[in-house]
């Protein structure tokens, strides 16, 4: 493996120094030739490439390739201003369907099953990703694309497919339609679902199983990259890491603030090179993920393993000086059988102090065992054992953060559910105040 990465890693560094003014022109001011990077041992001497580059760069300026040999423009979903856009050679396309059809071989699909498609199509890289890697592998593609709940549930009882992707959200959304109309498990067929673009804990997988009635694996990626399929857990080692596809992606893991490569296991922003492709390759992408990589000796593949995100360095919340990713939030809920998964973080300003208040729905379960269903969230509150509740998740939110969040209890619905897009957990208040 690393003769093949050292290899393409040459090749790289002269194709993108001659064909791409900013590459030559970073190589240039930073007195290097490609002949300086021999081995990936050597990539640490270059500097980053950023998402701003790609905006810089807006729209073609990063290509390798002349506009007119790109078979494919897709976009990343910006928050702000203008999109990052990607190109793609016929040859990339060709690297991206089988990277995607290895993921969804590592996640249990196999040539003839049905895969009912709930990722967007579009400018967004899930849709006809998924969909390329699918057909490549001889699977039945279902391309219904993201929302429409109401045909993706005719379409999973009538179709019959084995297999689902979407969001964890959005997995978790149909999971709930399916309880509230009573469908049986057995009038569907589901095996496996593929899940990604957000990240996602074992509480939501466990959610999602139990709903579907299914195996739930997690496929990562980046449009700047590829798409879905940079790597993929293992439906027979769940929750154990992703296969990160190193031949095509060579990781590395670094230290937010300084930038310095970090040891194998150790937590960090994993930083991506892509090794093979040709319209628009990259040299160490910080992706702000982050996460760990590995080699698991005693797994399946010899493919090296990235743990489950742990937030994004640029969507860490800073409050009062305590760093917080909401996933931290999601991990104590797993402790509580009466609260769910459905949540919110709110942040806001009071005064000169952050604030942090958790939006949490309360179980069905524990509502109609309390006989509360016609009952308002405002008189759900005087109850003893709710308030209780409120106090114990207070008191192991602070435990396990360090920060005392203010906790509202909900009712079922009034967490927004996804649509077939990204949720958004962290609603943040303080732009108000700037």
């Amino acid at each position: 493996m690393r003769k093949l990465q050292n290899e393409r890693l040459r090749n790289l560094v002269n194709y993108v120094y001659d064909r791409v003014p900013f590459y030559r022109q970073l190589f240039d001011a930073h007195g290097l030739k490609p002949s300086h990077i021999q081995r990936v041992e050597d990539l640490h001497l270059l500097p980053f490439t950023n998402k701003q580059d790609l905006r810089d760069n807006y729209p073609f300026g990063l290509l390798a390739v002349p506009r007119q040999e790109i078979s494919r423009v897709h976009c990343s979903s910006g928050t702000t201003g203008k999109p990052t856009v990607v190109g793609y050679t016929a040859g990339d396309i060709e690297i991206f369907s089988e990277v995607v059809a290895r993921s969804l071989a590592a996640g249990g699909c196999k040539p003839g099953m049905m895969l009912q498609n709930g990722y967007g199509y579009g400018l967004f890289t899930g849709g006809l990703g998924l969909h390329y890697g699918a057909e490549k592998l001889g699977m039945t593609v279902v391309p219904v694309s993201g929302g429409m709940t109401e045909r993706q549930l005719m379409l999973l009882q009538d179709f019959k497919p084995e297999v689902l992707c979407c969001t964890p959200s959005y997995a978790q959304a149909l999971a709930e339609e399916i309880k509230k109309r009573d469908i049986s498990l057995e009038s569907l067929n589901l095996k496996f679902a593929l899940l990604g673009a957000e990240p996602w804990t074992d509480s939501i997988r466990q959610h999602v199983q139990q709903g579907l009635g299914l195996q739930a694996t997690n496929i990562y990626g980046l449009s700047e990259i590829i798409g879905p399929g940079v790597s993929q857990e293992d439906v027979e080692e769940p929750g154990t890491g992703s296969y990160l596809w190193e031949d095509h992606f060579y990781p590395e893991i670094v230290d937010a603030t300084t930038g310095e490569v970090l040891p194998e296991g150790e937590l960090g922003v994993l930083v991506l090179t892509t090794l093979t492709k040709r319209g628009m390759p990259l040299l160490r992408y910080r992706t702000n993920d982050i996460t760990n990589i590995y080699y698991s000796h005693s797994g399946k593949r010899t493919h090296v393993k990235m743990g489950p995100i742990k937030g994004r360095a640029d969507g860490m919340l800073i409050i009062r000086g305590v760093n917080l990713f909401y996933t931290q939030v999601e991990e104590v809920l797993q402790m509580f059988e009466h609260l769910t998964t459905h949540y919110q973080l709110v942040v806001s300003r009071e005064g000169s102090m952050d604030e942090v208040e958790v939006h949490v729905e309360v179980s069905q379960s524990l509502v109609r065992e309390l006989g509360l269903e016609h009952i308002s969230i405002v008189e759900l509150c005087r109850f003893p054992v709710l308030s209780e509740l409120n106090a114990t998740f207070c008191k192991r939110l602070k435990e396990n953060t360090g920060l005392t969040m203010r906790v509202h209890l909900k009712v079922t619905g009034e967490i927004p559910r996804s649509e077939g897009g990204k949720l958004n957990r962290i609603v943040d208040k303080r732009q108000v105040y700037a």
